[in-house]
């Protein structure tokens, strides 16, 4: 929102001191962002003032329009200069910059001749004077607006401050002048007088025979609380908003349009509260806040046809819809220049109401803005009332009465301990800081039994709902800066989980072996999942109600659609041979969506009520998955290039495993996004934990990744946990090696016959390896050839215990497997 300084100052008794930096400083530290302020009229200078038009000659020989204007500058004599814009006539009051000014952008002003003539000065347009980024013209005053030779510095106000300030959500009493300038009050310590108070206390004496009041309606009490609609007549289309007004909501950033609406926008920024001011003449029998009955087109004030339906909340009368509630007004009931009978509406809207209107017909208003927001719903009554009289003083018109449905909802209030906020905070803060710091907000403080607090919560102020949020406005306007940054006491650590242990282990792990880590997003699309061939219990997912795209709405049951988007995306911008790898969370549905509980943040919720929030969130299991493109080591003096294979992709899970103290068995495997021939599932004790093998061609194809690029995924929630890995110890006895090569069916997956070999060579066993696989023997055979190691250790192994312990894991390959040793 853009602010005035001099806005801000007329209710808040700001020091001389207070530069715009350190007004910016304070209104950080009670929580605003401060965007930037500009300082206005530092870049013009010299004698710029008010003068009148006392003649017009027109000269014609030229192809665009030129006047040779006389001027009334309240010098000895009249000066003449040179103007191409034709929007003013003789008696008008206009800007006039003077020989010797210099305008913005560092424009000088001097006498010169042009056109013949010499043109001594300039009558300016807003635009020239930095006023607007646009302009209709030259600026034409008001008569009475100033006199003849004053300076325009003063009259336009040309000295001040605009700062741009976010407003945050929840904050939208700020959106006005009268919320700021408590806030900035409050940060100096200064006075603040309070404009609705000042505007309630008006009066206004309502003349029944001008008119007929125009009666309000709402017929439905969970659209709006109160409503206010004053009638007026007699009034002035003609009437101009005076200078001081126009120019106080263009410094806020919008344009004059007519003194009605100039009126309503003017008491918006001011008090916050959106109004509206409809052509009563145009208003058949009742005003009423309702839906439609059926969709209904009807055409906005910006010249849109729109169809509003049930559910959008509208204005209408008897007869016709009249405006959007809360949004913006329509061309049937539009002030024009010969309406004479006004009807001022305010309302308290329900803000869920108005985003949704706003939402569905995709139109963002100032006033849709703050009611979304929250309106205080005393202003209803404040702000019309400020607004009639404004346009009975200003309009010349009168005020025939108010009709007025629904009612204020009843203040609330909250009993706080003041010790509380202190014991959030972390340091002392006494009972006499904590009354001011609620009362600088507005709130109203008064002891309460048990040397409680009771604290009254301003209209103004809807978050405001427990006790915690109030230990946030005491810290706020404390200065969140002012608050001592101490440590809490905590219990010793007791140091990472098994579960984060083994995913940080296994992370440096992947990284260590050359791959490199990503996070991708959670989300997928249904394309993508008949894609990956993603069906039954796989495919149980939940679907996110309102998901960062359109084209992504369901949670990923799976690492590898993610893995594989960022290979593509990687490959597309110039990488070839790498290895990506993810550590997160995948998503079952295995339960119903359910309500979560609505938890008091007061006090710590039960056991129940904590059991029950847990039970509605469903498992979310951990898994490391990892994807294989490319080159897998690069070609050069020391060998071919070779390219990652499916072998690798088991290696690296395997790897995984191990490093976790626990052992797997590889079987074969049929799994989607898999190729069915080179899959490989890895279980341990009996349970499968995970997959990996060569990605399906159609899934390589669909993304362009290089043939034969793989991937593979370990469940590493389904691994069980391990107790602390101990290192044997180690022996100074010699190792024996024995090669064994077996002749089996192709069909026997090397795991379960390297699984039987360990169980027949006894517990000197070391270890075991796959050295060689050769298929080419045909009739459906292959040979698997394996390296042995032994070690006793107590003694050195003699051949003759070697051998007979080969043999011995050799017979059994061969009862189970059919397994023949083979000789050549």
């Amino acid at each position: 929102m853009l602010v005035p300084l001099s806005w801000l100052q007329e209710f808040a008794a700001l020091p001389k001191s207070a530069t715009p930096e350190k007004i910016s400083d304070a209104f950080v530290r009670v929580g605003f962002e401060v965007e930037g302020f500009t300082v206005t009229g530092k870049e013009i200078t010299g004698p710029i003032v008010i003068g009148k038009v006392k003649s017009i000659e027109e000269i014609t020989e030229f192809k665009k329009p030129i006047r040779y204007v006389e001027l009334d500058c309240k010098e000895k004599k009249p000066r003449f200069v040179i103007c191409g814009a034709t929007n003013f006539v003789v008696g008008d009051l206009v800007v006039v910059a003077l020989p010797g000014s210099v305008l913005p952008g560092g424009f000088a002003i001097s006498a010169r001749e042009t056109y013949g003539k010499t043109s001594n000065g300039m009558i300016c347009s807003t635009k020239e004077l930095g006023l607007s980024d646009e302009s209709e013209g030259i600026l034409t005053l008001a008569k009475g607006a100033a006199k003849i030779g004053d300076d325009a510095f003063e009259v336009l106000e040309l000295n001040d401050v605009i700062f741009d300030i976010a407003v945050n959500p929840d904050r939208g009493y700020a959106l006005s002048i009268r919320g700021l300038a408590r806030e900035i009050a409050g940060a100096f310590a200064v006075k603040y007088i309070d404009p609705a108070l000042t505007a309630k206390a008006a009066k206004l004496r309502a003349k029944a025979s001008a008119g007929k009041v125009v009666k309000a309606k709402i017929s439905d009490g969970k659209d709006a609380d109160v409503m206010y609609l004053r009638t007026l007549a007699n009034f002035d289309p003609k009437a101009a908003s005076p200078l001081w007004l126009r120019r106080r909501i263009e410094k806020c950033g919008m344009r004059s349009i007519s003194l009605a609406v100039d009126v309503t926008n003017y008491v918006m920024l001011e008090l916050g509260q959106p109004l509206h001011a409809f052509d009563a003449a145009k208003i058949a029998g009742t005003l009423k806040v309702s839906r439609a009955s059926k969709a209904t087109k009807f055409a906005t004030l910006d010249g849109q046809e729109r169809t509003v339906t049930a559910a959008d909340l509208l204005i209408s009368d008897d007869k016709k819809v009249l405006a959007l509630a809360g949004t913006m007004g329509g061309l049937d009931s539009e002030v024009t220049e010969s309406t004479t009978a006004l009807a001022i509406e305010a309302i308290r809207f329900n803000s869920v109401a108005i985003a949704k209107n706003a939402r569905n017909h995709k139109l963002s208003t100032e006033a849709s803005r703050r009611f979304e927001r929250g309106v205080d719903p005393e202003l209803a009554e404040i702000a019309s009332l400020r607004a009639t009289s404004l346009l009975v003083d200003l309009g010349g018109a009168d005020y025939v009465g108010v009709a007025t449905a629904g009612k204020v909802p009843a203040k609330r209030s909250i009993l706080l301990d003041p010790q509380f906020p202190g014991e959030i905070l972390g340091y002392a803060i006494t009972s006499a800081t904590v009354s001011k710091q609620l009362k600088s907000v507005g709130c109203g403080v008064v002891a309460a039994a048990g040397k409680k607090l009771k604290v009254s919560v301003p209209s103004w102020r809807p978050d405001l709902e427990e006790a915690i949020d109030l230990v946030e406005e005491i810290a706020r306007t404390i200065g969140f800066d002012s608050i001592p940054s101490l440590l809490p006491p905590r219990p010793v650590s007791t140091g990472l989980t098994q579960t984060q242990a083994r995913q940080r282990k296994v992370g440096a792990l992947l990284a260590d072996l050359g791959l490199y880590e990503v996070q991708t997003y959670p989300f997928v699309s249904e394309a993508t999942m008949k894609v990956f061939n993603y069906t039954g219990e796989r495919a149980a997912t939940y679907r996110i109600a309102n998901p960062m795209a359109d084209d992504a709405p369901l949670l990923r049951t799976h690492l590898i659609p993610g893995l594989v988007q960022a290979a593509e995306r990687n490959l597309g911008r110039g990488a070839r041979g790498f290895g990506l790898f993810e550590i997160g969370s995948i998503f079952r549905k295995t339960i119903a969506e359910s309500a979560a509980p609505v938890i008091s943040t007061s006090v710590r919720p039960s056991e129940a009520v904590i059991k029950k929030l847990y039970a509605g969130v469903p498992p979310q299991h951990q898994h490391v998955g990892g994807v294989l493109v490319g080159a897998a080591e690069a070609e050069g003096w020391q060998g071919k290039e070779r390219n990652y294979s499916w072998s690798d992709a088991i290696s690296f899970a395997l790897k995984i495993i191990e490093s976790t103290g626990l052992t797997a068995t590889v079987v074969r495997s049929d799994f989607a996004p898999w190729h069915p021939e080179r899959c490989a599932e890895l279980q341990v004790n009996g349970k499968a934990v995970a997959h990996a093998g060569e990605l399906h061609p159609r899934i390589i194809a669909a993304h362009g990744l290089p043939e034969r690029a793989s991937a593979f995924v370990v469940n590493l929630s389904a691994l069980p946990e391990t107790g602390v890995i101990r290192a044997q110890a180690i022996t100074t006895m010699p190792v024996a090696v024995q090669d064994l090569a077996l002749v089996v069916d192709g069909s026997v997956a090397a795991g379960e016959v390297m699984a039987t070999l360990r169980e027949g060579a006894g517990e000197l066993l070391e270890s075991i390896e796959l050295f060689d696989r050769y298929d080419q023997l045909g009739e459906g055979k292959i040979s698997l050839a394996f390296t042995l190691r032994f070690r006793a250790a107590d003694r050195t192994l003699t051949t003759a215990e070697v051998s007979a312990l080969r043999e011995t894991a050799a017979t059994l390959a061969a009862k189970r497997h059919g397994a023949v040793v083979r000789s050549a």
